[in-house]
């Protein structure tokens, strides 16, 4: 099997803790509906390294403008301090792309801000920070449909506030059926309340 590509961008500030418990699963085949199914490979504006929040220097494996939105199974957008200053404007653009194509797009916290400044939030259900946040960019039209929910899936997108790492992982694992329902349930109920009963759970999901 060719594994399908998940696309994670990276930009300096990008919040390391956003993506972890989505790109951990996709890369671990214990559980998995179909092992070897996935795989991520990151993608920037530049092959320079770049920096995280906390101070991880990370290395791009692909150019967006390299990038054909058909040889992806995702776009994942973290939140960095970048976005705030409307920065990356390239991912969302390339988020449009993506959407437009038909490929899902999964972005948090300060990614929205992003999607919301190209205009990709106004009649979409979705969530982020804080309305009042996605509200600094000047062309969001969409706080009729900001939902307070940790997490958010609806028509291919992906949304998510910064302090709902695990709703966000759950959602871009749902979305590419990484997991039977019953397993996903399980590994989310494990990891929100770290009770060792979800593990039994986990384990009789796949037995």
């Amino acid at each position: 099997m060719t594994p399908q590509t998940v696309h994670l961008a990276l930009y300096d500030t990008l919040a390391d803790w956003e993506f972890g418990y989505a790109t951990a699963r996709l890369n671990d085949p214990q559980f998995q509906r179909e092992p070897g199914r996935y795989r991520v490979r990151t993608v920037a504006e530049t092959l320079d390294p770049v920096t995280t929040k906390g101070g991880v220097r990370m290395l791009p494996d692909l150019l967006l403008s390299d990038l054909d939105p058909a040889d992806s199974a995702m776009l994942v957008l973290p939140g960095a301090d970048t976005w705030l200053d409307g920065g990356n404007a390239a991912f969302g653009a390339a988020a449009r792309r993506w959407l437009d194509a038909g490929v899902p797009v999964a972005a948090i916290c300060g990614a929205t801000v992003g999607l919301a400044a190209e205009g990709l939030l106004d009649d979409r259900p979705h969530t982020g920070n804080a309305v009042e946040e996605l509200s600094t960019a000047a062309a969001y039209a969409g706080a009729a449909h900001f939902s307070t929910e940790r997490a958010v899936r609806a028509g291919g997108l992906i949304t998510a506030g910064g302090a709902s790492a695990l709703e966000f992982g759950r959602e871009i694992l749902a979305e590419l059926d990484v997991y039977e329902p019953a397993v996903l349930d399980a590994w989310y109920g494990l990891f929100r309340t770290g009770d060792p009963e979800w593990f039994g759970k986990l384990v009789a999901a796949v037995s």
